[in-house]
């Protein structure tokens, strides 16, 4: 993954066919090409073998609780806002196996850890979520206790991001200062632009090896009409309905008693939804399991949620038995103890957990009423 930066939008473009051009080539480098394609009624990031599994002309309609796809009036790649899921999935998969170990000769020995998977490349990344992966890389790359498996697989990614071209009603990256412009992260940077006649991604480089992609296909130019469309859509993406004061939610902490908890817990289904589409979220339980002659046993890695029940378990019970408590728990540490940890919050301002949260709850206005931001 790159950590280069740029504040320009370069003239470089790219038609369908070079993208489609640009899929091809890094799945012939040896990247497994991971991309949004429409399944089971909303957009998912897949494997993908060329252009023409991206999602054309299809968009969401995202607001509390509620997500449904919706036909655009253009044949936009792009114009979906956020997938459901985002590259956690691929970066910190749900499911991993920590080792195994079979009997032998009285004893039991490890098991020969897999082939690494091959790298894998990123097409239609947003800036909340490049942001989202800067916040899981420092959670799990601790100086002492770094995760080899999350390091290796961020290093070996190729980014492809993209830059919004609109807000979805559940937004608010512009309030937490991740977005909605591109700003780092990526290998190579597209900026969608779509009119009556015109089809092109503008781009740009933001690594080495970003830019001998680039100069390996074939690209033409910015026309000023292009530049123009990009600079109105990038504020379009700006304009979200959406606001939270990250500084003043840092007081989440020292309101543990504040009676907005309670009115929390009466709607809170404690479902984990939030967590589970969370981009930062790392919560983890493990499962040892063996089979039934107990010749061979193996540990689990599987994601987690501080809203289970027994998450919280220590000798004796449950420390967080109550909704209240394990609501409390989850956004104080997104929005205020995280700082005490990594110096930023956890939160991106993606508005995926208020999307899916099944009684649309929303972050942000709960933020703002238990820390008296003026809003209710």
């Amino acid at each position: 993954m790159a950590k280069a930066k740029s504040n320009s939008i370069a003239t470089p473009v790219l038609d369908t066919s070079g993208l489609d051009g640009l899929i091809k080539l890094l799945r012939d480098k040896g990247y497994q090409v991971i991309g949004p394609h429409r399944a089971d009624d909303a957009v998912v990031y897949d494997v993908i073998d060329s252009i023409d599994a991206l999602p054309a002309g299809w968009g969401a309609e995202q607001s509390p609780g509620r997500y449904r796809l919706r036909r655009r009036d253009d044949d936009a790649l792009f114009g979906y806002g956020l997938a459901p899921q985002g590259w956690k999935r691929q970066l910190y998969p749900p499911r991993q196996k920590i080792f195994g170990a079979s009997r032998q000769n009285g004893g039991f020995a490890v098991d020969a850890p897999p082939p690494p998977s091959p790298p894998m490349a990123f097409i239609g990344v947003r800036a909340c979520e490049l942001a989202a992966m800067g916040r899981q890389a420092k959670v799990f790359g601790d100086r002492d206790f770094a995760d080899p498996g999350y390091q290796r697989r961020l290093a070996e990614a190729f980014v492809v991001a993209v830059q919004c071209n609109e807000a979805d009603s559940t937004c608010f990256c512009l309030a937490m200062g991740s977005g909605p412009e591109v700003t780092t992260g990526y290998d190579i940077k597209l900026v969608e632009v779509v009119t009556k006649d015109r089809h092109v991604f503008i781009t740009e480089a933001g690594s080495p090896r970003g830019a001998k992609m680039l100069k390996a296909l074939k690209t033409g130019k910015a026309s000023p009409a292009d530049l123009s469309a990009a600079e109105r859509s990038l504020r379009h993406a700006g304009q979200q309905q959406r606001r939270l004061d990250a500084a003043a939610a840092r007081a989440l902490a020292a309101n543990p008693e504040h009676p907005r908890w309670d009115q929390l817990a009466e709607r809170c289904l404690s479902c984990g939804n939030c967590t589970m589409v969370c981009p930062t979220c790392f919560c983890t339980t493990i499962d040892d399991v063996t089979d039934l002659k107990g010749d061979h046993a193996e540990r689990w890695r599987k994601w987690d949620s501080c809203f289970t029940l027994d998450f919280s378990y220590i000798h004796g019970g449950a420390v967080r038995t109550e909704t209240r408590s394990r609501y409390r728990q989850w956004i104080t540490h997104k929005l205020s103890t995280w700082v005490d940890q990594f110096d930023e919050t956890g939160c991106v301002g993606c508005g995926r957990c208020i999307t899916w949260c099944p009684v649309g709850i929303d972050i942000t206005e709960e933020a703002a009423a238990i820390t008296d931001q003026g809003r209710t």
